[in-house]
């Protein structure tokens, strides 16, 4: 009897060990992972965005599909090392998806610079009257934590109602990250976009209804 107990002990040891080994078991002092950290592109307080531009009253503009490129389509924050190797950070993330963040603060600058003007942004309703939509396809988005920031755009206006092209440009944006983190990089590509949106709405302005 005594011989059985001591195989029985032995064989629930055995067992409990490689529960813990697997992972099924948790040990009281084992690591614990870090709470992700979520950020997310925000209004910026700057002259040219508060500066008011003047544009046909009630024009509809649309704004969007916003295109970024594939290996910036994830929920990680992405930054690029001096050796150019990519780093995506699983613990500093953007709270929502980096094209539709894009889009909705250039709405949200467009609506400050041109007040005469109705934002939408796609899609929108069929039955909406959208005269010119901006098309905004991001070429290169570059940040070294270290240093700065590299904002390459191409950027399109159709006038809808005519389907027709009617402005085709490329903007290029190089800013310094400060802070130099991930709430710094968030910031920083903030401000491109209101920067951008204003160089749009300068555009937008010179065309006719």
């Amino acid at each position: 009897m005594k011989g059985i107990n001591i195989r029985f002990c032995l064989g629930r040891g055995v067992v409990c060990f490689a529960l813990v080994i697997s992972g099924c078991i948790s040990l009281p002092n084992s690591p614990i992972s870090p709470t992700p950290r979520f950020y997310m592109l925000s209004a910026i307080n700057q002259p040219e965005v508060s500066k008011k531009i003047h544009i046909t009253p009630g024009v509809i503009i649309g704004v969007g599909p916003v295109k970024i490129p594939e290996y910036l389509n994830r929920p990680q924050m992405v930054t690029k090392d001096k050796q150019g190797i990519l780093k995506f950070d699983e613990f500093d993330r953007w709270g929502e998806s980096l094209n539709l963040g894009i889009a909705r603060l250039m709405r949200e600058a467009l609506t400050v610079m041109l007040p005469g003007a109705k934002l939408t942004l796609n899609p929108w309703d069929p039955s909406m009257a959208v005269k010119y939509q901006v098309l905004v396809e991001i070429v290169q988005l570059d940040s070294d934590l270290d240093r700065e920031m590299s904002f390459v755009v191409q950027w399109t206006v159709i006038d809808v109602q005519n389907s027709k092209t009617v402005i085709i440009k490329r903007s290029e944006f190089r800013t310094a990250i400060i802070p130099q983190n991930y709430s710094g990089l968030a910031k920083t590509l903030s401000t491109a976009c209101a920067s951008l949106s204003n160089e749009i709405a300068q555009a937008l302005a010179t065309l006719k209804k």
